[in-house]
């Protein structure tokens, strides 16, 4: 069974705290989903990540795409349908309780100086909590990731 990670963005930007979480999942062998609500905002996205430059750079592709299966990384607003290690939600992409349990690691990243990002989180932990996900929520508050409670 996984772990739901909470990240409360108000120092890093979204794309730094992606390339850290994408990079230590791709170290360990695992296929990510990268999730988001809007196509418009995932294609944003994608093209900073494609920007961040060789030394960061992050293999991945956009669902839809005669390769999915083959993506490290796949930028889609749905579901992946092949078997994926890791789901990270961005944009309130919503995660269900049962993908806590099919996936080694479900990322749920939201912007801090954002009150509603803030208050769909709050909703996502009770709900994920409420129906026996384990959570986690790490905040960056003090200038460096911290863990501020667990379930």
């Amino acid at each position: 069974m996984g772990q739901v990670n909470f990240y409360h963005l108000t120092h890093s930007t979204l794309e730094q705290v992606v390339n850290n979480l994408a990079t230590r999942a791709l170290e360990q062998g695992w296929k990510i989903e990268l999730r988001g609500r809007d196509l418009a905002r995932l294609d944003q996205l994608d093209l900073r990540l494609w920007q961040m430059g060789e030394a960061s750079f992050l293999p991945h592709g956009t669902a839809g795409g005669p390769h999915d299966a083959l993506q490290p990384i796949l930028l889609t607003s749905t579901p992946a349908t092949d078997a994926r290690e890791a789901v990270m939600a961005v944009h309130g992409a919503q995660i269900d309780a049962a993908e806590s349990e099919t996936h080694k690691r479900v990322w749920i990243l939201f912007d801090g100086n954002d009150p509603e990002a803030v208050q769909h989180a709050r909703s996502q932990w009770k709900a994920l909590t409420g129906a026996g996900a384990k959570a986690a929520y790490w905040s960056e508050e003090s200038g460096r990731w911290e863990k501020k409670a667990e379930s």
